[in-house]
């Protein structure tokens, strides 16, 4: 009796291509912010699914109004440092996804979960979550 054929191979290569595409998501998101383009940060933020957000040192943020506004003022002070992002790592559980990462800012080390979701066939982000940390490690 033949062995079944395994889809597998398939599986995994489309899981991989899904963690490129969040982690090409998430790279969009970074540069929306180094370059203050809130129409970039707008447009990556999810529309039909629920969104939160939670700056370092703020109140926990939800709605996808209240979520913009932040990211508005943000972006428009002319004070806010660059980012530096990296050690990025992507979980895709079906159209949701987690990227867990750091972020440098002004020196200051901080642990960040993004969360994205597909919509309309895009990763959108649903959630930011930054939390400063005593050091890297």
């Amino acid at each position: 009796m033949p062995e079944p054929i395994s889809d597998e191979p398939n599986r995994e290569a489309a899981s991989h291509g899904a963690e490129v595409a969040v982690l090409a998501a998430n790279a969009r998101f970074y540069a929306a912010f180094n370059t203050k383009d809130f129409a970039a940060m707008e447009a990556l933020w999810a529309r039909a699914t629920p969104v939160a957000c939670i700056h370092p040192g703020w109140n926990a943020l939800e709605g996808r109004e209240a979520v913009l506004e932040s990211w508005q003022q943000i972006l428009e002070n002319p004070q806010q440092p660059k980012i530096v992002s990296g050690a990025e790592s992507a979980t895709v559980l079906g159209e949701a996804a987690v990227v867990v990462g750091r972020e440098l800012v002004s020196g200051s080390p901080i642990a960040t979960t993004n969360g994205f979701v597909l919509e309309e066939g895009e990763w959108r982000m649903f959630l930011h979550h930054a939390s400063a940390v005593a050091a890297l490690g």
